[in-house]
């Protein structure tokens, strides 16, 4: 018999409505926990409306720091990009959450743990993998696969029957999550991937034709594969990131429009805006083009697709994301060095990058004159990598 619940609480439509009904249906107590990952909103008043819903205890945490330090730096550090633009905003916070959530309900005796996810996405998986991953005996209630609300507009209706508040409209019915790295939009009338977002929407970017007509240039310097300051003065992780946000932001840059391939097996469309996000990821790969072997840069590549994969899907505690984050940490001792880029107009340009570790050589690299290359020596090198070549040509006319 479940006697206690933990919820994960956002203090949206979905959750709120949660509490009352799983008050009602398990009879249990609900204690709500509410993650601060940076989505600016006033957890004060969503500790109230958790209280005034009927939860009977509810947790608010800063966690931004460990966020960015713990979760958003070492996926950062994998380059990680699901389908070629998706930065998993989204997908990094939840291993997280999950994570917090089982210490609570360890510490409240709690019997089960919760959360508002629906059974068409991905947030289930990944909640749940992190649970049963860190409490293997664990019950876990997913609303969603069990209550008869089929729609977003049958939870507005049985919010509004019992009292609840809602932010959500009929007219405006998207869904958003924001953390301090992105925030998505999805459902409603983003439904018809032929449509472009309505302009208002955007939150963190500012549209190209209201960003600065002049372009700003910043330098972010790295030390083992993370940022640590910006135009030289070093920051927190979390202080860091939020700066680049209002930066990038500014000059319009990390808006994604997609339609990715869940792991259900559904096509979904989603709006992203990764402004900081945005400038690390490319600030990163500029210090690595000289620090890192040209086989070592390559592997991490081909590594990159798994890696990305391994955390959309949920498997953040998964051994073999574990093992695969040990390679690309040692990958990246080499990654120091600063890295400067012009922004303008939704574009983040690279102009220019140094190390103390520098692997790239002038003298090697120039098309002048220089006494460090024998050219010649080209000339046995290609014959050698020819070989295979000519022997499959040669035997193949013999066929």
């Amino acid at each position: 018999m479940i006697k206690k619940i933990v919820l994960a609480y956002s203090g949206g439509l979905d959750t709120s409505v949660a509490i009352k009904w799983l008050k009602e249906t398990y009879k249990a107590d609900v204690i709500a926990f509410c993650a601060d990952l940076g989505q600016g909103e006033d957890l004060g008043e969503a500790k109230k409306k958790a209280l005034k819903t009927g939860a009977s205890k509810v947790y608010i945490e800063d966690l931004r720091e460990e966020f960015v330090r713990d979760y958003i730096f070492p996926m950062l550090r994998g380059n990680a990009v699901y389908e070629g633009f998706y930065l998993l905003g989204t997908s990094i916070a939840r291993p997280l959450i999950a994570k917090r959530q089982i210490e609570i309900a360890k510490r409240e005796g709690a019997d089960a743990v919760a959360h508002g996810a629906t059974g068409k996405g991905n947030d289930q998986i990944r909640f749940e993998l992190t649970c049963y991953a860190l409490k293997p005996d664990i019950k876990i209630i997913a609303p969603w696969r069990e209550w008869t609300f089929d729609s977003r507009k049958s939870l507005m209706d049985y919010a509004r029957k019992h009292g609840i508040p809602v932010t959500a409209t009929k007219k405006k019915p998207f869904s958003t999550d924001r953390n301090i790295l992105h925030i998505s939009y999805e459902g409603g009338i983003l439904e018809d991937p032929w449509k472009e977002p309505p302009s208002d929407m955007y939150t963190m970017t500012q549209p190209l034709d209201r960003t600065p007509d002049r372009p700003a240039y910043i330098e972010i310097t790295f030390e083992k594969g993370d940022p640590v300051a910006v135009n030289g003065k070093r920051m927190s992780p979390a202080g860091l990131l939020e700066a680049l946000n209002k930066t990038g932001g500014r000059h319009g840059i990390g808006r994604v429009d997609m339609v990715e391939n869940r792991l259900v097996g559904i096509k979904s469309r989603g709006v992203y805006e990764t402004p900081g996000g945005t400038l690390l990821h490319m600030a990163r790969r500029a210090v690595e083009s000289i620090t890192l072997d040209r086989e070592v840069k390559h592997l991490a590549d081909s590594l990159m697709p798994k890696y990305a994969e391994l955390i959309y899907y949920g498997y953040w505690f998964s051994p073999e994301r574990l093992a695969l984050q040990n390679m690309i940490d040692d990958m990246q001792k080499a990654v120091n060095g600063t890295v400067r880029m012009k922004l303008y107009k939704g574009n983040c340009l690279v102009t220019g990058r140094k190390s103390p570790g520098s692997l790239y050589d002038a003298r090697l690299a120039t098309f002048e004159e220089e006494d460090v290359y024998d050219q010649k020596d080209a000339e046995g090198f290609i014959k050698l990598l020819a070989l295979r070549l000519k022997a499959n040509r040669t035997l193949r006319k013999k066929v």
